[in-house]
C-alpha cells in the first residue's frame, strides 16, 4: 500500500505542486505537429499541468504557447484571428505574438507604451521529430533539447500518434512499466496483431505466467527485467526502460518497429499518451505504417478531427462479452491500447493506492514511485536537478533476448539497452 500523503503527492502536478515542479523541468510533448500544419494555422487549446493554454504558428513559421485568455478581460484566444505575425483577440483587437507579447492595444493612442507592458505568461514551443515540444519551467534553467532515438532518425522511420486517457498519468505510466500482464491481458493479440505477430517471444510470453522482475537503477530512472522460461537452461528477458520522468520503451519483437509512450498530465485527472513506433536502421514500411494509423499495435483508432478512442469510457470500450468468452481478446475490449486504458481508466481518476496490495512482479513500480518521491522532494528542498533532465539519459533502449540461465541482463546488455546509430534493435 502507499500512504496517503505520498499518493497525492504523486499524482498532483499543478503548478506549485512538487511533482507538478518536478515534470517543469523537462521538456515536454506539448502536440503532434500535424496540430499545427502550416503558417498561420487555427489556434490550438493546450491543457497541460492544469494550466489553459494556447497553441499558434504564426506568419512565419514561429511556434508559441501562451496563456489561452487575453490579459484585457479574459477572452479565450481560441476564437483569435491568426493574422500578420499575431493572434488577434477578436472582443476589441488586442494582438500577441507567439512569445505572448502584446503588439497593439486599438484603443490606446499612436505614441502609447501602454502594449510594452501587457505580456501573458508564455513558453517555448520546439519541432522535433513529428512532435511540439515546450519547457515550462525557468528561464535560466532550460535545458538541452531531447535526444530520443525515435525523434531523431529519419522522419521514414518513425510514427508518433496521440490519444486522450482519462486517468491521472501515474496510473497510466505503471501500466507502461507493467510487463507481468502481457501474457494476461494482451494475449489474444499477440499472434493476430499486424505489429506484433510472428514474433519467436509471443511463445514465452504465453508459455510462462510467472515472470521473475529484476530491476536495477539507470542514470535516468530505471532498467526493469522481467524474465521467463524460452528453451531448456535458458530465459527470455524482457527490459523496460523508464526515463524520468514518465516516457517509457517497450520491448520489441522479432523485425517489427519499436514503441513506446510518454505519459503528459493534463491535470491531476486526465493525461495525453504520445505512442511512437519506429526503427532505427531501416524505414517503416507501407503496411507497417498504415496498421498504426488505424489504430493497431499500441496506438489507438480515435474519433476523426479528435484524438479521443473511438473504444472509450463514454460506450464501455465497445466490449464484446462473446470475443471474451471465446478467448478472442482476454478482456472483451479490442486493441493493445484501449485495453490498457479501459482497465487504467477503470481504477477512477486517481486510484487510492492505500488500500492496494503489491506483489514481487510490482518491484519495478515500487521503485519507480520511490524514485519520482525521492526526486520531487529533493528538487522541492535542495534545488537538485532530477534524473532524466540531462540529454544523456535520453540514449536507452528497450531489449528483447534469450541468456543462458546463469547471465543477468544487468550484467550481459549494457550495449543492447543503448543507443547505437546504424545498429538494430536486440529484439526476439
Amino acid at each position: 500500500m502507499l500512504r496517503q500523503e505520498i499518493n497525492e503527492l504523486l499524482t498532483q502536478t499543478g503548478p506549485g505542486a512538487p511533482m507538478g515542479e518536478l515534470f517543469r523541468q523537462y521538456w515536454l510533448p506539448a502536440l503532434l505537429a500535424e496540430e499545427l500544419p502550416s503558417n498561420d494555422s487555427e489556434p490550438v487549446r493546450v491543457k497541460l499541468l492544469s494550466e489553459r493554454l494556447i497553441a499558434v504558428r504564426d506568419s512565419e513559421g514561429r511556434y508559441g504557447l501562451m496563456d489561452e485568455f487575453c490579459a484585457h478581460r479574459g477572452v479565450s484566444l481560441w476564437f483569435g484571428r491568426n493574422e500578420a505575425g499575431g493572434i488577434r483577440c477578436p472582443y476589441h483587437g488586442w494582438k500577441y505574438d507567439v512569445t505572448g507579447q502584446c503588439l497593439e492595444v486599438p484603443s490606446e493612442g499612436k505614441n502609447s507604451t501602454f502594449c510594452a507592458n501587457v505580456k501573458l505568461r508564455s513558453y517555448p514551443l520546439v519541432k522535433i521529430g513529428d512532435i511540439l515540444w515546450t519547457y515550462m519551467g525557468d528561464p535560466e534553467k532550460t535545458p538541452p533539447l531531447p535526444e530520443y532515438e525515435w525523434v531523431r532518425v529519419p522522419e521514414d522511420q518513425t510514427f508518433t500518434s496521440k490519444r486522450l486517457q482519462e486517468s491521472n498519468w501515474l496510473q497510466a505510466l505503471e501500466g507502461g512499466i507493467d510487463s507481468s500482464h502481457v501474457s494476461w491481458l494482451h494475449s489474444g493479440a499477440l499472434d493476430s496483431d499486424p505489429l506484433f505477430k510472428g514474433a519467436k517471444a509471443n511463445k514465452y510470453n504465453l508459455g510462462d505466467l510467472k515472470p521473475f522482475f529484476e530491476v536495477t537503477d539507470s542514470d535516468g530512472g530505471l532498467f526493469i527485467g522481467a524474465r521467463r522460461n524460452a528453451e531448456e537452461g535458458q530465459y527470455y528477458w524482457r527490459i523496460t526502460p523508464w526515463v524520468m520522468p514518465s516516457f517509457t520503451m517497450v520491448p520489441p519483437r522479432g523485425d517489427h518497429p519499436v514503441h513506446g509512450h510518454f505519459w503528459i498530465p493534463i491535470d491531476d485527472e486526465n493525461c495525453w499518451v504520445f505512442t511512437f513506433d519506429y526503427l532505427p536502421v531501416r524505414p517503416l514500411t507501407a503496411v507497417e505504417r498504415q496498421a498504426m494509423i488505424d489504430g493497431h499495435g499500441v496506438h489507438s483508432e480515435n474519433i476523426p478531427g479528435t484524438y479521443l478512442p473511438v473504444r472509450n469510457k463514454g460506450n464501455d470500450y465497445l466490449m464484446d462479452r462473446d470475443a471474451q468468452r471465446r478467448g478472442i481478446t482476454y478482456s472483451g475490449v479490442t486493441g493493445i491500447a484501449l485495453q490498457d486504458s479501459s482497465l487504467q481508466e477503470s481504477m477512477g481518476p486517481i486510484v487510492d493506492r492505500s488500500k492496494e496490495r503489491l506483489v514481487p512482479t510490482d518491484s519495478g513500480i515500487i521503485k519507480a514511485r520511490a524514485k519520482l518521491r525521492k526526486a520531487a522532494l529533493a528538487l522541492r528542498d535542495e534545488g537538485i536537478v532530477p534524473p532524466g533532465v540531462d540529454p544523456a539519459h535520453h540514449r536507452v533502449r528497450s531489449a528483447a533476448v534469450v541468456l543462458p540461465a546463469e547471465e543477468s541482463f544487468i550484467d550481459s546488455l549494457s550495449e543492447e539497452m543503448t543507443v547505437r546509430p546504424g545498429v538494430a534493435q536486440a529484439s526476439v
